[in-house]
């Protein structure tokens, strides 16, 4: 018997990432990282069906996050560097030259490291 245990779907060899769980008293399936132990109730699915996984009609699906997968972006990281690409595109104007070859600016405040303390345009 292989120690890597196989995905529960027919014809489908591929290594289980995922156990499937139906909580039949709430009409729901539960998706969740790959459980330690291969339960007689559960279901090991592969990466490939566990993201095409879908539930009988009137029943929802629970996905559980893996702490072991890396995150993906929500929408204010994509934000942030949507503002980051902005700000690199503008224009540099030229201010009073601050030591290190950096530029003076009339919002700033104070600088430690990458980060800045800017005064409030308003001001």
């Amino acid at each position: 018997m292989s120690p890597v245990r196989r995905c529960s779907r027919t014809a489908c060899g591929r290594p289980a990432v995922a156990t499937l769980t139906y909580v039949y008293a709430d009409s729901t399936a539960v998706l969740g990282p790959l459980a330690t132990y291969a339960e007689p109730h559960c279901y090991d699915l592969c990466a490939e069906h566990a993201g095409r996984l879908t539930a009988p009609r009137g029943w929802e699906v629970v996905r559980l996050a893996d702490a072991t997968a890396p995150a993906r972006p929500s929408g204010d990281d994509l934000e942030a560097l949507a503002n980051a690409v902005r700000e690199a595109a503008r224009p540099a104007e030229r201010r009073a030259d601050v030591p290190g070859g950096r530029t003076a600016d009339p919002l700033e405040v104070a600088r430690r490291g990458h980060l800045r303390v800017l005064r409030s345009p308003d001001n």
